[in-house]
């Protein structure tokens, strides 16, 4: 097990060993900061679902209502027309096939996500080896393979957040930036959870969501009440 800083600990013992409510879990985690930098904020929920078997992958996009807090760099690979609706749009990089060669010879990844317009899919298919494992492949299911540019970039840059469940059955995802109000932050939960719960799976059977968990980027991580969320 890893040691814990001073600053860990002291902020785990004003931790109690229940289910918080989301304004109360928040509250909290304004109090315990203790660094310096403005922390993300974090959001852990573990299913009950096996990914293994198709019909129980669960996955989505929401827009949060008040973003991220990240800056994201937005890359569009794509022709004609559709360059120029992703440069109007905000895209940090547009291109064509000459962006996918780049990629390939110069290992070049200066962009968090990937939008592509499908009649270029089969350009983008030879990076498979390359985008995969950094988990910049775009496909039909995120939304990031589409002739809709204009919006789908404006989304991303407003903060739109891709979640999907691991192996384990767990999904996380960042949420916020500890700087933001407290309400802001609750709406942002709030958004979050509920376009999770829509995601649940129509052949599963038993508990849906056993946990769930927010912590900021230098806190322990504080439960809180699912029955909030499933009214």
């Amino acid at each position: 097990m890893a040691k814990r800083g001073k600053s860990y600990l002291k902020a785990k013992e004003k931790i109690e060993e229940r289910e918080y409510t989301v304004e109360e879990a928040i509250s909290l985690l304004k109090d315990i900061k203790s660094s310096k930098f403005d922390e993300s904020i974090d959001i852990s929920v573990r299913l009950g679902v096996d990914p293994k078997y198709p019909e129980q992958m669960v996955r989505g996009t929401i827009v949060l209502p008040y973003g991220t807090g990240k800056v994201t760099k937005v890359l569009v690979i794509a022709s004609g027309e559709k360059q120029k609706e992703a440069e109007q749009s905000g895209a940090d990089f547009v291109g064509g096939e000459e962006i996918v060669e780049k990629i390939k010879k110069e290992n070049w990844f200066d962009f968090d996500v990937l939008v592509c317009t499908p009649d270029m899919m089969k350009h983008i298919g030879k990076l498979g080896k390359l985008l995969g494992p950094k988990g910049l492949m775009p496909s039909p299911k995120s939304g990031t393979v589409t002739f809709n540019v204009k919006e789908t970039v404006s989304d991303i840059k407003k903060g739109r957040v891709e979640f999907k469940v691991d192996k384990t059955g767990i999904i996380n995802s960042s949420i916020g930036k500890i700087s933001f109000t407290k309400n802001d932050i609750i709406s942002n939960v709030n958004d979050f959870v509920g376009a999770v719960l829509k995601a649940k799976p129509v052949s599963l059977k038993g508990r849906y969501v056993k946990s769930l968990c927010i912590s900021s980027t230098m806190s322990p991580s504080i439960k809180l009440n699912i029955q909030e969320f499933e009214k």
